[in-house]
Parts: C-alpha cells; structure tokens; sequence
C-alpha cells in the first residue's frame, strides 16, 4: 500500500521533478563542458530531462546571439505544466506579488485607489484604515509629484503609478496633492492596507439583506461574518450571497461560509486524486444562519470557491441557486514554492459536491477551453436555460430529491438569462472605453459640494434629478473622446446609461455601497432572488 502510494506520488510529480533537472542539469552542464567542443549535444542514450538541459545549454553557449538563459528555463518550465491542464501553471518571482496580494487581503502603500485621466493621476477614494485617509487626503485630488518627480502631463501609466506607491510598510513617501488651484505637499508613511472582499452588505428592503462577495481571501470569512451581523441588527430575515464574477481563491474561506449555513456533520465538500487520498470537509457546528431563507447568485464568472460554497448549498438543499451555470473549475492546486521566489501551482486533486458531482467542464485536445463564454453566447446558453447543455453532464439526486448536475459548472435552481435590455453597440464602446467611469467621476468632482447635501446615498438614489441636459452634456464628453453619437443606440442604452451615470457618480461620493445600491435595483437576478428567496424555507 506504502509503495503504491510512492509510486503514485512520483508520477504526479514527474513534471516537477524534470523541471528541476532541467535546471540543476543547465548549470551543471555550463560548469563541466568544454568551450572547444560540442560534446553536449543529445546522444543515444540522452534521457528526455538531459536532451531539454543539453540542447538549452548548447544555445546559450554556441548560439550567434548572447540569450536570456533563465527566460528559456521558465519558458520550458511553463510549457511544462500548461500541458498538463487549464489550472497548472508556473508564477515567475517577478508576477507573485500580483498574485497573492488579492488573496493575502492586503498590501503595503499609501492607500488610495486612482485613476488616470487627461494624463493626471486622480484620486477615486482614500481607502478605509489607510495612511493617506489618516492624512486627510480626498476623493478629488489630483497626484502631481511623488518624491520632487512630476508625474502630471507626462504620459505616465497604471504601472509607473503603482510602483512609485507602492512600498515597504514604514518607508516614507512625499507626494504633492493639488486640490482646487492649491498645491498641497504630504509626507506619507506606507503601511498595510486592507484589500476587502466582501464587496457591500446592505439591506435591499426590510428584510432582505445583500452580501457582495469578490474574492475568496484569508480575510472573507472576517469580512462575511461582520457584515452579517450588521445586517441581522439592521433587521435581515432573509439573505442574497452574490457570487457572480468572483472567481474563486481559498478553499478554506469557502468552507467556513459554508458552514455558517448548515447544521452540524452536513458534508460541505471532498477532495481526492490519484495520488491525493480523500478528505471531506464537514460543519463542525451549526450554523449561525442555519435557518435563515438564502440565495446564492452565480453566473458564468462563479468559479473555484464560489462553486464549492453554491454547491454546498445547492446539494444540501439549503438554500436556492439564482442565475446562470459557474464556470466549472473543480481542480484542486497545491502550491510549490521555489527558492528563486517563484512557485509552481500544480493540480493534484478535484473537489466534489456533497452529492459527489465532480462540476470541472472538459478541458484537453480540441476543446477549446478558454473559448467556453464565446460558445455559450453563441449557443444562447446565456439568455435561455433550454440551451444549456454539457459534454459530459451527470445527473445526481439530492436528499430533497432535486435533480443537480456534473460535469460543467453549478447549474441554478432558478434560471435568470442575461439582461439584454438596452444593449447596443454604442454601449458597448462607451463601456469598453470606460467612458461611462470617467463622466461620472469628473461630474461627481465637479459637484461635491451639491452631492455632499444628500444624507446619504440612499437619499441620493430617491431624490437625485438626472437631468436631460446631464445627459446632453454625456454625449459630447463621450463625442470629444472619440464615440460618436449613434441615434439608434442612444435611444436603446439611454436608460441603462442614465442608470449606469448615476451609480458611478455615487460610486466617487460614497463607494461601493452606493454603486450597487443604484444598480441593484435594476437588477434581473437580483429581482427574480427577491422573489424566489421565501420558498428557501421548505426546501
């Protein structure tokens, strides 16, 4: 049995292994091999892992031009895994930051979330808790200089921006700040800032309360916990989980939310491969929100973490699944750190749902993986359920006898399709381009003081006249950004982009809870959730 085990971990772990021939072989080789010779090339009796360090050592000693040698070793590297499935894959040094910082739930910098506009740094919102909201910076100001360098007028990038930011918690930064007509100088000491989750809680009526959850990081459970409470002392007796387009992080984050759900001993989750033994993940406890009436909403962007918490739900008939089928990413990656501080992320189990569906699309030769949104627009999978269909769809029976499937994704109870209701072209470019963003930060800028006289955003969205001449004055600002004026789209979208306007513009007065409140409310998943949520109880 131990042997099998060995034997089984050796094969899982093959690709590894030959990468790190690849590269012990590559400078060995360099350090042994006569410069006068050609002796490395392959011979017969070449093993594959010595042909791939040999023919990389022979190009980077004979080749006409001087190569970047570590680039061809994580080039080989990378072509390694990418073989292997969708989900394995190699994170250089260099890209690990961006990589774990989302899930981590915070880096290190001054604070402050930007934008770039007419060639000046502009500031959305000094973030909670961080050093550039303690200074008093604001919503408004623009960034002209850090450290003495002029950064306005100058062609300067998202990149530039953050890298000069950025920095060790504790290490001063000077920027200079120009409000109205006055420049301001600050001296700002970096620190840790808190990357949220949990996107907004509100309540959606007076008893219905609304969770917005991005990512699944280290923090999310904190953040999930917090917010309901909230929400139970603001009078919350049902609840919406929206998980569309997050998709995905931590297991663990996932299964603790989960948890709060359930009742003692109910199976969340289980995860097995070949050379990964099975281990399920069960409550410990019951759930604070056990009883409460729940909707989850999915869509095609659900994935990973998302599926694990819907499908807990879903196979355990706790709770309704509102929306369209999740992406379908049921693999399981264990991470490898290396000493370079690049790592490798490797598949080495799937996970299942309480009902032992395994809900991982298809992925291998001639299936075109990345191409599976384009595939369900095209097959009107997105705006009819009747289109759904798998490659290799399962049929499993929950304990309330509901029929749920495997093999692509979490398929909701409740199928919403995509609202396509004021779409058009000229919307199309106006969002692509950002445009709708931009009109409504620089008339949010333009209108503090105005703004600043609602209490509140839920004021706002009551009482706030969305003038036909704010609208006249959006189409020649999207006209002096290179959107002509389309008629017939105009008259489609005019609705949808007076709605979209105007949650931006709250979205720069007060966050993220006053964009979704505005867009919620013309919501179609939202609408049917609210009206579907109460048969939750019986299920």
């Amino acid at each position: 049995m131990n042997q099998n085990s060995n034997k089984n971990k050796l094969i899982i772990y093959y690709p590894l292994m030959l990468a790190a021939m690849l590269v012990f072989g590559i400078y060995l080789g360099t350090f042994f091999s006569d410069d006068g010779t050609r002796s490395f090339l392959p011979t017969k009796s070449s093993s594959n892992a010595d042909k791939i360090t040999q023919i990389i050592s022979f190009i980077d000693r004979e080749y006409v031009d001087t190569v970047a040698k570590n680039q061809m070793i994580e080039k080989a590297i990378a072509s390694i895994l990418e073989d292997l499935d969708p989900h394995s894959y190699y994170i250089s040094a260099e890209e690990m930051a961006a990589y774990t910082e989302p899930l981590e739930g915070n880096f290190e910098g001054i604070g402050v979330e930007f934008l770039i506009q007419n060639d000046t740094v502009r500031v959305v919102a000094a973030l909670d808790g961080g050093p550039s909201q303690e200074l008093g910076i604001q919503a408004g100001d623009r960034i002209v200089a850090v450290d003495d360098e002029n950064i306005a007028g100058v062609g300067i990038r998202n990149d530039d921006v953050i890298s000069r930011l950025k920095g060790e918690g504790g290490t001063i930064v000077n920027v200079d700040i120009l409000r109205g007509d006055k420049t301001i100088p600050f001296e700002i000491t970096r620190g840790t800032i808190p990357i949220n989750s949990v996107a907004t809680a509100q309540m959606l009526d007076n008893s219905v309360g609304y969770i917005k959850i991005s990512r699944f990081a280290r923090t999310t459970y904190g953040e999930f916990i917090e917010s309901a409470q909230l929400l139970q002392e603001k009078g919350m007796q049902e609840m919406l989980v929206d998980l569309r387009g997050n998709g995905g992080g931590y297991l663990t984050a996932a299964v603790q939310i989960a948890e709060e759900f359930l009742q003692k001993g109910q199976l969340i989750v289980y995860t097995e491969g070949k050379a990964s033994p099975k281990k399920s993940y069960y409550a410990s406890k019951r759930g604070e929100y056990s009883e409460i009436p729940l909707a989850i909403l999915i869509d095609q962007g659900s994935a990973s973490a998302s599926e694990i918490l819907a499908g807990a739900v879903q196979d355990n008939d706790r709770g309704l699944i509102v929306g369209r089928r999740s992406f379908g990413k049921g693999l399981v990656q264990e991470h490898m750190s290396l000493p370079d501080n690049s790592a490798l992320r490797l598949t080495v189990a799937r996970y299942y749902t309480p009902s032992g569906r395994s809900i991982q699309k298809p992925y291998g030769e001639d299936i075109d993986y990345a191409g599976d949104y384009e595939h369900r627009f095209e097959t009107g999978e997105l705006v009819s359920a009747d289109s759904i269909s798998f490659i290799d769809s399962l049929e499993y029976v929950t304990p309330g006898g509901r029929i749920v499937y495997g093999g692509g994704g979490i398929t909701p109870d409740v199928f919403v399709g995509l609202d396509t209701v004021g779409a058009s072209e000229y919307l199309s470019i106006l969002s692509y381009r950002g445009i709708l963003n931009q009109f409504g930060f620089d008339y949010a800028d333009a209108h503090r003081g105005e703004l600043g006289e609602f209490e509140n955003f839920l004021d706002f969205e009551k009482d706030f006249d969305f003038k036909s001449s704010i609208f006249d004055d959006f189409v020649k600002y999207a006209e002096d950004r290179g959107v002509s004026p389309d008629k017939e789209g105009i008259k489609s979208s005019k609705e949808v982009i007076e709605l979209r306007i105007k949650a931006y513009i709250a979205r720069n007065i007060w966050g993220n809870d006053g964009f979704y409140a505005i867009m919620n409310d013309d919501d179609k998943v939202i609408n049917e959730a609210l009206i579907s949520i109460s048969s939750t109880a019986t299920l």
